[in-house]
């Protein structure tokens, strides 16, 4: 079962053996409000990493769940949302380093999360969430955890640090709460050194100017959007988890490299996947 790709598409990792709903909930809604296709993928692995296809009986038989698979998802896909464009492909390799490559010309993926622990996450093969985060040219959305749409009025949280990835993930947040017709909240965090005879104004000031300067202009972009930006002192991962624990998802820029590891990924987002109780959206720089 394959369908030809088009640039641009909305990418869904598909998980043959788990239930990946809330995901592909997260992804139908997704690709419906930026009227993108969405494309969703299963990736067999080959029982031996040296090979590419595998035509063994134990391969085969994943082959065939993974039809299964994409056909289930495909029709629940419509069935939440006729106007959406679906389509399915089934590829062979291994999981990662394929949707990796899928994640270069698509629009977005969307990955769910298994919430493994560090160790458990290195260890998995068919691990996605950080591989993938880390080298995507695309923003990647992982959804461990359904957005709090519940809360009112609804919200997005971005997190701001001035770097060139973070303009580019408060771009992305900006147009995502247009067009989700809700709140903003940009945050920057400042984290007291460890030995630091800091009283209190100062580096708050800079941090304040910075986030001003940052997102100037963007309200005149979006004057029907309501944002507010704040500094808030302490962990960035434990700040801004707290502040998107009731949110419709967190933004944030990516500053890695594109290797596999927490540093080259980068520590915040590294630790909003496992720390973050909603939707967790990284934002490639420029």
């Amino acid at each position: 079962m394959t369908a030809a790709g088009h640039r641009g598409d909305l990418v869904v990792g598909i998980d043959p053996v788990r239930d990946g709903r809330l995901a592909l909930a997260w992804a139908t809604d997704e690709a419906h409000r930026r009227r993108l296709a969405l494309r969703l993928v299963v990736v067999v692995p080959p029982l031996r990493e040296t090979e590419l296809v595998d035509e063994n009986p134990r391969h085969q038989a994943q082959a065939r769940a993974g039809r299964e698979a994409l056909r289930t998802a495909a029709d629940w896909a419509r069935a939440r949302n006729a106007d959406v464009r679906v389509s399915c492909e089934l590829l062979d390799g291994a999981p990662a380093a394929v949707v990796s490559g899928l994640a270069q010309e698509a629009g977005m993926v969307v990955l769910g999360s298994r919430h493994l622990s560090r160790t458990e996450e290195f260890l998995s093969g068919g691990s996605l969430a950080v591989p993938v985060t880390a080298q995507a040219r695309c923003p990647v959305a992982v959804v461990g955890d359904a957005e709090h749409s519940t809360q009112v009025p609804p919200y997005l949280v971005v997190g701001v640090d001035g770097s060139a990835s973070s303009r580019s993930a408060l771009a992305f947040a900006f147009e995502e709460a247009d067009l989700r017709r809700c709140e903003l909240r940009a945050i920057a965090v400042w984290q007291p050194p460890v030995f630091s005879r800091w009283t209190g104004a100062t580096p708050l000031d800079a941090e304040r100017r910075l986030l001003a300067e940052t997102t100037a202009g963007w309200s005149e972009k979006y004057p029907g959007l309501r944002a507010s930006h704040e500094v808030l002192v302490g962990s960035p991962v434990e700040v801004l988890a707290a502040a998107a624990e009731h949110a419709l998802a967190v933004v944030v820029g990516r500053r890695g490299g594109g290797g596999y590891t927490g540093m080259r990924l980068g520590s915040v987002v590294h630790g909003l996947l496992h720390r973050a109780h909603c939707p967790v959206i990284t934002v490639p720089g420029p």
